[in-house]
């Protein structure tokens, strides 16, 4: 209602000064006119229809924030350039008044143009898709919402350990992708490797373990290990992928104290934790059953012996 009255007032001083500009034949009062005119126009197309009509179709508070202030600071743009236009007959000084008008919009809105350009990447290379798991800026998680300006995250990790959800929405601005690196987890390839690290006592039969370990890997990645090769031999065509394991393996290290084994196997992003979890469950269960596999730890045993004893 407020917006409807001040155009209402501009259109009637717009009139009058119409009437006494061809009343006069006055310059001044001509300019008074045009200048009027376009602050009609201008008015009740950003303050009206931008701003009234266009933000009641943005439900998210940050976005429209961000639309309000974009739409004001383009109002007094345009105002300027039209006034600039109007008053100022000289050609080279218009020139030059564009330029620093130019340059202040620049500087006001760096970071919207900035946003814009990477919004505008994503959607037309795909860098990311809703759905997506990704990583940015040191910021986990899955995508649930892409604007022109911004992305929207279902975080994961930070103080909850593995690829499980923190229950926080993220919102990155999407210049983001224009210097930062982007770990997609899910584009392309949704198969990851993952390792668990098992240490043994010097004095476990390690060969009996690795097999033992190695069995229960082929049974249970079985379905993965083949739906993962396939998918790889469907990456080769599109990039150049170098040959790699692409089964279960373990790989033994030794240390001061005991001898690691680090079993590798690949699985879907999102069930990482699952089968890691599952994995360990099962590897623990199998090795209790053989005494002669011992799985070390950093506790000491410390024999005490009563004095004049031998």
């Amino acid at each position: 209602m407020k917006q409807a009255i001040t155009v209402f007032f501009l259109i009637l001083l717009t009139i009058s000064f119409w009437a006494l500009a061809y009343e006069y034949r006055s310059l001044f009062l001509l300019n008074i006119y045009f200048t009027l005119l376009w602050l009609t126009l201008i008015h009740s197309f950003f303050k009206i229809v931008m701003e009234r009509v266009l933000v009641r179709k943005i439900k998210d508070a940050k976005t429209q924030y961000e639309y309000n202030k974009i739409v004001s600071i383009l109002y007094i743009v345009v105002l300027l350039l039209a006034a600039v236009r109007i008053w100022i007959e000289d050609t080279q000084f218009l020139l030059v008044s564009y330029g620093l008008i130019a340059a202040g919009v620049t500087v006001a809105l760096q970071d919207f143009f900035k946003n814009f350009m990477g919004g505008f990447l994503i959607f037309v290379t795909g860098t990311y898709r809703i759905g997506d798991r990704i990583e940015i800026n040191s910021k986990f998680g899955d995508v649930i919402d892409i604007s022109i300006l911004n992305t929207t995250l279902f975080e994961l990790k930070e103080w909850v350990h593995a690829d499980q959800p923190t229950g926080r929405i993220s919102t990155i601005p999407n210049g983001a992708i224009l210097n930062s690196v982007i770990n997609n987890y899910s584009k392309d390839n949704p198969f990851i490797w993952d390792e668990i690290t098992l240490p043994i006592t010097y004095d476990s039969d390690w060969k009996d373990a690795h097999e033992r370990i190695m069995h229960i890997l082929r049974e249970e990645t079985r379905s993965i290990t083949i739906a993962a090769q396939e998918q790889i031999s469907e990456l080769s065509k599109k990039y150049y992928v170098a040959e790699y394991l692409q089964g279960p393996a373990i790989y033994l290290a030794m240390t001061d104290n005991w001898i690691d084994l680090n079993i590798r196997y690949l699985t879907l992003t999102r069930e990482r934790r699952y089968l890691h979890d599952k994995l360990s469950r099962l590897i623990l269960e199998d090795l209790q059953k053989d005494s002669k596999i011992k799985v070390a730890s950093e506790t000491m045993d410390i024999t005490v012996r009563a004095a004049g004893k031998s």
